[in-house]
């Protein structure tokens, strides 16, 4: 029973870590909270669902597919809604932010409809495994492999490659940056990109995993990635990691124990009490601004 609710928890919680992870890495580099994400999210979900009911394709085509129409997205949203602002009060990009989360939100309605829409029958062939005494789905260790996977390739991306130290530079000092010749918008663009990209396969993964895609299903799911990042530390990569395994083994413990109608209090909860002994987050550090 243990066995299967943790592997139920890391499966959901890598979730939470790949949306977490658009969050931390904007707020790094610009020190902003980019509140649309969550529709990001949404927008790759369906996407996934379009390519595996009306094109056919396998489940890693349709993350793969998702992840490289966010990444345009993501870049778009970035164009256009923040970086006129990135020198105005973060009032402004907070509402500007706003405005993209219920546009993007109101035209899923719009083009989708209300009711969620589900996969199809033969999307991902589900086995059940037993490991012990408990029953794991093919699924469930899916999402985990390909959530760790993404994860290592950020990891490579950010630590080992040419756009990753300018990420890096440019998260350090901004204006210091760009006088050292970084061009420092095509970074900013880059991590919109890769954030939206990792938001788009979490989509993908959510919707096949619940069976359920739905214009509103980024709301729930942002806030909580958000908390994740912010448990882990806002701004820091390893935090958003360990910050969104944290709270999706809390809440399924949770439920597993009897509290499914508080599943998302739990979560919050979690992150008050962490907050209040640690300001930061578990791994976070002060961030100066950096424009």
């Amino acid at each position: 029973m243990f066995l299967q609710q943790l592997i139920n928890g890391i499966a959901l919680g890598s979730v939470y870590s790949l949306i977490a992870l658009g969050y931390t890495m904007v707020y790094g580099i610009i020190t902003l909270i980019n509140f649309a994400h969550g529709e990001i999210f949404m927008v790759g979900a369906f996407i996934g669902l379009l390519l595996i009911s009306v094109v056919k394709v396998n489940i890693f085509f349709a993350i793969i597919g998702a992840m490289v129409f966010c990444m345009v997205l993501g870049v778009v949203v970035e164009l256009i809604a923040y970086r006129a602002l990135r020198k105005s009060s973060r009032l402004s990009a907070l509402i500007s932010a706003i405005g993209v989360s219920i546009f993007l939100s109101s035209l899923a309605l719009m083009v989708f409809g209300a009711d969620a829409k589900g996969f199809p029958d033969n999307a991902f062939p589900v086995t059940q495994l037993h490991i012990g005494n408990a029953d794991v789905s093919t699924l469930q260790l899916v999402i985990i492999g390909v959530s760790a996977l993404l994860m290592l390739a950020l990891e490579f991306i950010v630590q080992k490659t040419k756009i990753g130290k300018a990420m890096r530079a440019t998260s350090e000092d901004y204006n210091t940056s760009a006088l050292m010749g970084i061009n420092v918008n095509r970074v900013i663009s880059f991590t919109f990109a890769l954030g939206s990209a990792l938001a788009a396969a979490g989509g993908v993964l959510v919707g096949v995993l619940f069976n359920a895609v739905s214009f509103n299903m980024g709301l729930m799911a942002g806030l909580k990635a958000f908390a994740a990042a912010v448990l882990g530390g806002i701004g820091s990569i390893p935090g958003a990691m360990l910050g969104g395994l944290l709270l999706g083994v809390s809440e399924v413990f949770g439920v597993a124990i009897g509290y499914s109608s508080y599943r998302d209090a739990i979560a919050f909860s979690i992150l008050v009490l962490v907050l209040l002994l640690k300001p930061t987050g578990l791994l976070g550090q002060k961030i100066t601004k950096k424009v």
